[in-house]
């Protein structure tokens, strides 16, 4: 198993998160290549794993924390850590040690530049990021949002000179001013595909409905925006949220969409 730089090479791997075998990241749309032509001169670092056969089967991304859904001072956040487990298309990269060796890696190349630490998001729940493996790997917990189920904040001091982070919360309320229509309101950061994808299936959702819809956009990856909203990526049909983890396919977005149409 080897860690190496992302290189131009296999770009397209990383902006369908490896599955590119996936029809459902081709619906993703191009959001996320387009966040790393902005991210990448702003110390966005992206590592993958190769397996002794040469074949992609991990990768890493992290940037400043300044570029981040946290605050703190001289840190970098680790957007995702991802290793490939479907049957399908590359197949399950597991127990080959990926998972460590791409954390590991981020944590040397950051301590490399001088950083402070470093940051990680996590769920409580047995999935993807789970907060649970990076307390295993010696990060704390600095901050939580959302109750005991939400989001977790961790993270790895480097020195006793480190300040913890904290959450950007959301400070504004999403509100309905479209009076006689139903108003669908989407925040679209872009550098998670998953959310892109629900973003796409909403914008196709709402052209379905013609005049008695509008969608509304807020582009996130502005840090003007994010920071006046407090929302990185979100779905919001009149002002209620739209649980969006795993990703609800179009036709539940739709649905959701109709039913409040009926009660107009």
């Amino acid at each position: 198993m080897e860690i190496v730089d992302l290189t131009a090479k296999n770009e397209h791997l990383y902006f369908v998160c490896l599955e590119d075998w996936s029809d459902e990241m081709k619906e993703a749309c191009n959001h996320k290549e387009r966040w790393y032509e902005k991210m990448k001169n702003q110390g966005l670092r992206v590592k993958l794993a190769l397996d002794d056969r040469g074949e992609v089967g991990g990768m890493i991304q992290y940037i400043p924390i300044e570029h981040s859904f946290a605050r703190g001072n001289n840190l970098y956040f680790i957007n995702c850590i991802w290793v490939h487990v479907y049957k399908e298309g590359r197949g399950n990269f597991r127990k080959q040690g990926m998972g460590i060796g791409l954390l590991k890696a981020a944590e040397n190349d950051v301590n490399t530049m001088g950083a402070k630490g470093i940051c990680a998001w996590g769920i409580p729940l047995p999935f993807w990021m789970k907060a649970s493996w990076f307390k295993k790997h010696g990060y704390v917990v600095a901050d939580r949002m959302g109750g005991f189920m939400g989001q977790v904040l961790l993270w790895k001091p480097f020195n006793d000179k480190a300040a913890s982070p904290k959450w950007i919360r959301q400070n504004k309320t999403v509100e309905v001013v479209a009076p006689g229509k139903v108003r669908v309101t989407a925040f679209l950061n872009g550098w998670c595909p998953a959310q892109n994808l629900i973003f796409e299936r909403a914008k196709r959702a709402c052209s379905e409905f013609g005049d008695q819809v509008e969608f509304q956009k807020f582009d996130t990856s502005d840090r003007k925006v994010f920071e006046e909203w407090g929302i990185s990526d979100a779905l919001f049909v009149d002002g209620k949220a739209v649980r969006t983890g795993p990703p609800p396919s179009f036709d539940k977005i739709r649905n959701i969409i109709a039913k409040r149409i009926n009660k107009l």
